[in-house]
């Protein structure tokens, strides 16, 4: 399984690499940034996107909504990972699209799972 990981932070990028390669996940890119994800996605196939909420110029939900939004890779499934669990953010994040949602701090355990329920 190819997995596109999206955090504006590095070391954040390099906890979920870390926690995905403790599931058996080893294909794994990176971005930045929604903008760069979205780059990424025009160029190569992923079978899973796992992006924060919070990033600036393109955050994860202008990111979701393009991913919709494009016939090409509108399918993709999508995993929305977030400090806030705020109800409205959830509820927002369901309307435009996404599979599943993860309120940091989460452990390998809780993301397997939240792959697992979205990759069947």
């Amino acid at each position: 399984m190819k997995i596109l990981v999206v955090h504006d932070f590095p070391s954040m990028r390099g906890i979920l690499r870390n926690l995905l390669n403790k599931i058996g996940t080893v294909d794994i890119e990176e971005a930045g940034d929604g903008a760069e994800a979205y780059t990424k996605l025009q160029s190569s196939k992923f079978d899973l996107i796992i992006s924060d909420w919070n990033m600036e110029p393109v955050t994860g939900l202008d990111l979701l909504r393009r991913v919709r939004d494009d016939a090409n890779v509108g399918s993709t499934p999508f995993i929305m990972v977030t400090a806030e669990s705020k109800v409205e953010n959830v509820i927002e994040a369901k309307k435009a699209g996404v599979n599943n949602y993860i309120v940091k701090p989460f452990t390998a355990d809780v993301l397997k799972a939240k792959i697992s329920a979205v990759m069947g």
